[in-house]
Parts: C-alpha cells; structure tokens; sequence
C-alpha cells in the first residue's frame, strides 16, 4: 500500500499533520467496515485477532485495508475455539490474560484501541488504563485535550463524527466482552446520520463518553 500503516504515518510528525480529521474519520469506518463483513459476512466467521494499527494499511486514497492474515481463524460453532494467544501486546483483549477462548469480541476490543489511537494520535494505552481502573479520575479531562494536538480542533460536522467514534470506541474497550458491541452494530453505529451534539465540542469529557449506555448485545 502506497502510503504504508497507519502507526508509520502517525508516526511521523509531518504525514500525521496531513492526515486531517477528515481522513481519519473515514479509515475507522473503512477499519470497521472491514472487521464487521469479516464477522458478519463470512461463513464461518473470520477472526483476525491481530488488528493493530501497524496491520491497518492506507492506499493513495487513505482508505483503510487489513493486512497480516497469518493470525486469523474461523470461529467453529459447533466448538469452544480454544487456540493459543496470539497478538499484538497493548492491542490485545484483557480477557486473553486468563481464558484463550477466541470470539468476535477480541477483534472489537483491538478495533477500540485503533480507533483511539487513530483520533489520539498515539497508542491510547495510558488512558484505558486509567479509565478501566479509576474512572472516577476521568471525570474533568476533556476530550479535545486526548486528541491528537498536532491537528486543530475538529469542527462542525467533523466534531460531532469524533466525539461519535470517541464514545464507540470507549464502548469497544469495555473490560467485559459482553458489554462491547458487535462490530455490525459499530459499522451501522459509523454510517447513521449524527445528531448535533448535546454540549459544545470543548465541553465533551471523557467519562461522560465513557459512561454512554450507547449499546445492548
């Protein structure tokens, strides 16, 4: 792919500057469109369990292709699809410490990381962290101080799709892997028409994004 994977981009101070908010927007919902035909569209099921961005490749068009299928399995309905851990450390669900059960959760929660990152700039380790073990400290950080701050502030439209992946992204981070959503309902979630948000852009905290009960499984 021309213009390589998306960690090499972001990087590098001077491409990630060119990889305005609109472009960024639009490789997550390529991201999680891919993801959810693999899910949803292929039978048996197609897991990747390795989705990170250095596997996240953009063409001159800065459209998002999945690379690095040498991880990936179909899921057996009929079995408990117990493998052996592979992935990508800090992309990886947390759930994968203690059980090696493999299902369409872990590629949600990865797909999280991603979309965070892709917004943030940087891997989003720190805050998940902190969100998943004191979210009572999230509480006064505002959104547009995580974003990445080497673009300017998203604005009109551009903010209220952000936020929209922002708030998804908490949800595919959630530590049960019955409270993420399914990467059908993030991929229709990405390409519904958003309502103006409810407070100004500058306003959106973290834990009010994080908190959302935007989703039922």
């Amino acid at each position: 792919m021309k213009l390589g994977s998306l960690v090499k981009i972001l990087s590098d101070n001077e491409k990630a500057m060119e990889l305005e908010w609109f472009k960024r927007v639009n490789i997550v919902k390529g991201l999680a469109n891919a993801i959810s035909y693999l899910h949803h569209e292929c039978f048996p099921a197609i897991v990747h369990r390795d989705i990170s961005s250095k596997n996240v490749l953009l063409d001159d068009e800065c459209e998002a292709h999945i690379s690095d299928f040498g991880s990936a399995t179909t899921l057996d309905p009929d079995s408990s699809n117990w493998t052996p851990f592979v992935g990508t450390l800090g992309y990886s669900a947390p759930e994968l410490a203690y059980t090696m059960e493999v299902n369409e959760k872990i590629d949600v929660y990865s797909f999280g990381v991603v979309a965070l990152e892709s917004i943030m700039g940087e891997h989003p380790g720190d805050l998940i962290s902190s969100l998943l073990s004191s979210p009572l400290h999230a509480v006064d950080v505002l959104l547009k101080d995580v974003l990445d701050q080497r673009l300017s502030p998203p604005k009109r439209q551009i903010a209220d799709q952000v936020v929209s992946i922002a708030e998804i992204a908490f949800a595919c981070v959630r530590q049960s892997p019955q409270s993420r959503p399914t990467m059908k309902q993030v991929s229709q979630k990405l390409s519904t028409p958003l309502q103006s948000l409810s407070v100004p852009f500058h306003m959106v905290t973290i834990k009010r994004l994080f908190d959302s009960p935007t989703w039922t499984t």
